[in-house]
């Protein structure tokens, strides 16, 4: 019986040293693969967001555009008439704003890089 008891704590520091070098082996060879930097992540989760936020931005501004032009055809009512005309102002102003952010990010973005300029 102590024969077998020892003969099973063998195989179990065994198994746990074969499972303690595979994870160390497992982690060395991922650590090329995970060689991001915070700031890169932090970047491209960034981008994704906004991204997002514009496909987002582009449908609500195309629903809300099309009531406010509804009213303003619709609408019997000066002061109606005159309240969508403005909506439909800061509608297309704010989407152009918006829309506008990644271009000058993109622009901005190589002519800060590194804290130094370096014209291209």
């Amino acid at each position: 019986m102590v024969k077998q008891l020892a003969k099973g704590k063998e195989r179990l520091t065994n198994a746990y040293w074969s499972a303690v070098g595979m994870a160390s082996v497992a982690m060395l060879s991922l650590q090329p693969v995970m060689a991001d930097t915070i700031w890169d992540r932090f970047s491209t989760i960034l981008q994704d967001i906004y991204g997002q936020v514009v496909a987002i931005s582009t449908i609500v501004a195309v629903t809300v555009g099309a009531i406010a032009l509804l009213i303003r055809m619709i609408s019997r009512n000066q002061r109606a008439v005159e309240e969508a005309t403005q909506w439909l102002k800061r509608i297309v102003v704010t989407w152009i704003v918006l829309n506008s952010l990644g271009f000058i990010v993109a622009y901005l973005q190589p002519l800060i890089a590194g804290g130094s300029y370096s014209p291209t």
